[in-house]
């Protein structure tokens, strides 16, 4: 039995070990996360035009949760980490944000993987995904001109 049916469903944020999918079944949990998400949006939104293309407040509380899943759900790579912590795959890192509420998207990959070459459009491709499905999210350059994303549920929402 899989550690996600075990502990429940989490979405892939980079900082865990490769998800093996030999049989597809992580890819169906994800599917099926991301199709609950989009179920909530229209319920809980029926009056929006378009209510799957603004976030559920449950994800505007739990928006690292959220935005990994819809990472995860766009097929976009997750980078993951080995049992010693150092990183072993190239993609996209979930984790805090500086300010209450966001979230902060790099583009990680092992020593040598050239990861920051392809940051800037690893990342353009990430912050698409998430203003389609309503977030902002906007593109700034850290410590050693490494680039990532702040991201935040839309204004108004913001907790």
């Amino acid at each position: 039995m899989s550690a996600s049916r075990d502990e429940g469903f989490e979405p892939a944020t980079g900082d865990g070990p490769a998800a093996p999918d030999a049989a597809g079944v992580r890819a169906g949990e994800v599917r099926a996360a991301f199709e609950g998400m989009l179920q909530i949006r229209r319920v809980t939104r029926p009056e929006h035009p378009d209510p799957e293309s603004v976030p559920a407040s449950w994800e505007v509380r739990r928006p690292l949760r959220a935005v990994a899943l819809a990472l995860e759900a766009s097929g976009t790579a997750a980078s993951a980490v080995g049992p010693s912590g150092e990183r072993t795959a190239t993609g996209y890192r979930v984790c805090e944000g500086a300010a209450p509420g966001s979230v902060r998207v790099e583009w990680a990959g092992p020593p040598g993987s050239g990861a920051a070459h392809g940051e800037e459009e690893a990342l353009a491709g990430c912050a698409t995904v998430l203003r389609r499905l309503g977030w902002t999210a906007l593109l700034y350059r850290g410590p050693r001109r490494r680039r990532f994303l702040e991201v935040e549920g839309p204004p108004g929402m913001r907790s």
